[in-house]
This record gives C-alpha cells, sequence and structure tokens, in this order.
C-alpha cells in the first residue's frame, strides 16, 4: 500500500469517527435538553424517560436543530423563552462533547 493509501485511509477513518462522535454528542445533547424540558413541564418517572424520546425523535424530522427548538418552544411556552431554550441547548452540547472526549 502506498503512502498516499494509507493517508486517504487515515483521513476516512478520521471523518468517519467525527461523524461518529458528533452524532452521539448531539443525541446526548437531545437527551440532556429532554430531560431538563420534561422537569420544567413537571413530569416524573417513566414521563421523563418518554418525554426525552419524543425530543430525540424530534430531531429527525429536519437537518439540524432547529426542529428541536420547534418542539421545545411549542412544549415550553409560558415556561422558557427560544432564547433559554437555545442557551440551554448549547451548553449541554459542549457538556456531553466533553463527556465523550473524557471517555476515551
Amino acid at each position: 500500500m502506498s503512502t498516499f493509501d494509507e493517508r486517504e485511509n487515515a483521513f476516512e477513518n478520521k471523518f468517519a469517527h467525527d461523524a461518529e462522535m458528533a452524532f452521539k454528542a448531539i443525541s446526548r445533547r437531545n437527551r440532556a435538553v429532554g430531560t431538563w424540558a420534561a422537569g420544567l413541564l413537571g413530569k416524573t418517572g417513566d414521563d421523563v424517560a418518554a418525554y426525552e424520546l419524543e425530543v430525540i425523535k424530534a430531531d429527525f424530522e429536519e437537518e439540524g436543530h432547529e426542529d428541536v427548538i420547534r418542539k421545545l418552544v411549542k412544549d415550553l411556552h409560558g415556561k422558557a423563552d427560544e432564547a433559554t431554550i437555545r442557551a440551554k441547548m448549547a451548553a449541554l452540547l459542549v457538556e456531553a462533547q466533553t463527556k465523550l472526549m473524557n471517555e476515551g
């Protein structure tokens, strides 16, 4: 195998790894923001887990995170505004990324 092929394989592996890590971080962020929102909605027990899944599923409606924000803005009307939701999601994404990096 040539050096070029080895470098190409290395770049492809890094791209796949980075994409997987990004997906995991976003999934963890969505679960965490679901937990946070469930608390604001007064949900407890199994209802929290069910709501987390609703938030995770909302993220598959379209590319990006606007679908999750729309869901949360609608569900949290009067409990949290859009700016608060966006800030919470950004903070939870950083937290999820940090945890993933520390795991190995």
